[in-house]
C-alpha cells in the first residue's frame, strides 16, 4: 500500500536541521546501528608558515600566529601581505607581525596576493560565492577593493616592473572550454589583451627587473619561460611531477618552484640564462598544508625557502540525536 500522498510531500518539504555550530568542519557522518548517535569526523584546519634553513636544515616558524598560506613581500623587504587558510581573507603586516591590518572580509575570499612595485596597492584574485574568480586591487592601507578584470576565472596577478600593467591568467572554466591564456591589463585604460602565443599556458610570474614571464602549462607538467626582448618562448622544466607555485628572486636571476604528486616532491631552483634546474632540499617528510589552491612555497625576503605546513587537528566525534 503507497503511503498517503499529503503526508509523503509533508515529510519531504521539511527544512534541514543543524546540528552543530562553531569552528570545527564535520564530514563522513554515519550513523549508528541502533540509530541513537551520528559519528563525524570533525577536522579544525590549521597552517603554519615555516622557513627551510639551509645551514641547520630545520624549518623554522614564519609570521608566527597568522595562519599564512600564501604570503607576497613589499619590494622594499618591509611588509607581507597574506591570505589566511581559516578563512580566504587577505592581510598585511611588517615582517614582525606588527602593524597588522584586515583589508578584506568574507565573503570575498582571496589568493595569490601580490604588492605594486612601489608597495601601496596589492592585487590578488578573489570572488564571492557562487561568482568567478576575477583581478581586485586594494589599497595597503585599507578601504573597498576594486574589480579591475571581468573574466570568468582570472587568477595570478602580476605587476609589471613599473606597476602600469597586471599580467594575469585565465583558466578554462565549465561553460567555456577554450584554452587557458595570459592577458595583459592597462591599468590606465583598463584595456586588456591576449599576450601573443599564451594559447594554453597559465599562471604567469613577471620578474622584478621586466625582462622575463615564468609560466605554466595547463597541466602544471611544464615551466615555461618568455623573454619579452625576443617575445619567444622555451621550456625550462618537464616530467618533474606537478609543478606548484613559483616565485622570482628579488634580483631577477632564478625561480624557486616546488614539485608534488610526485615519488620525490622537492624545491627546485632555476635560472632564466642558462636553464639550469638546481634541487635545494627533499618535500618527502613534510605534511604541507593543502589549500583551495594547492600546496604554497614562496621566498622569504632574504631568499630563504618558505612552505606551509599543516597543524589541523582532526578527532571522531558522537552526537546524540533523536530521529523524527
Amino acid at each position: 500500500m503507497l503511503p498517503d500522498e499529503n503526508s509523503f510531500w509533508r515529510k519531504s518539504a521539511r527544512e534541514p536541521v543543524q546540528l552543530t555550530t562553531g569552528p570545527l568542519n564535520f564530514s563522513v557522518p554515519l550513523p549508528s546501528r541502533d540509530g541513537k548517535k551520528l559519528f563525524a569526523l570533525g577536522s579544525q584546519p590549521r597552517s603554519e608558515m615555516v622557513r627551510y634553513d639551509a645551514k641547520s636544515g630545520a624549518l623554522l616558524p614564519f609570521l608566527a600566529d597568522t595562519d599564512a598560506a600564501q604570503v607576497d613581500f613589499s619590494r622594499d623587504g618591509k611588509w607581507a601581505a597574506y591570505v589566511r587558510s581559516t578563512d580566504g581573507t587577505l592581510w598585511r603586516s611588517k615582517l614582525d607581525g606588527s602593524d597588522r591590518r584586515q583589508l578584506t572580509y568574507a565573503p570575498l575570499q582571496a589568493t595569490v596576493p601580490h604588492w605594486s612595485p612601489d608597495s601601496t596597492q596589492i592585487a590578488f584574485s578573489g570572488a564571492k560565492p557562487g561568482d568567478a574568480f576575477k583581478i581586485w586591487l586594494i589599497s595597503a592601507e585599507g578601504g573597498n577593493p576594486e574589480q579591475v578584470s571581468s573574466g570568468k576565472s582570472d587568477l595570478d596577478p602580476s605587476w609589471s616592473k613599473d606597476g602600469s600593467a597586471i599580467m594575469f591568467g585565465v583558466l578554462p572554466f565549465a561553460d567555456n572550454p577554450e584554452p587557458a591564456k595570459i592577458m595583459l591589463l592597462d591599468l590606465k585604460t583598463r584595456a586588456q589583451t591576449e599576450l601573443p602565443g599564451s594559447e594554453g599556458i597559465c599562471c604567469p610570474r613577471w620578474s622584478p627587473d621586466g625582462r622575463w614571464v615564468i609560466a605554466l602549462s595547463t597541466d602544471s607538467q611544464k615551466l615555461l619561460l618568455l623573454d619579452l626582448s625576443t617575445h619567444k618562448w622555451r621550456q625550462l622544466a618537464d616530467k618533474m611531477g606537478t609543478i606548484g607555485y613559483m616565485t622570482w628572486s628579488r634580483d631577477s636571476k632564478y625561480v624557486s618552484f616546488d614539485t608534488s604528486f610526485t615519488a620525490d616532491p622537492a624545491l627546485f631552483r632555476v635560472q632564466p640564462v642558462d636553464g639550469e634546474v638546481r634541487r635545494i632540499v627533499s618535500l618527502n617528510n613534510i605534511h604541507r598544508f593543502f589549500s583551495q589552491w594547492g600546496e604554497w612555497s614562496g621566498l622569504a625576503p632574504d631568499g630563504s625557502p618558505l612552505l606551509v605546513r599543516d597543524i589541523s587537528t582532526q578527532e571522531i566525534y558522537a552526537l546524540d540525536w533523536t530521529l523524527p
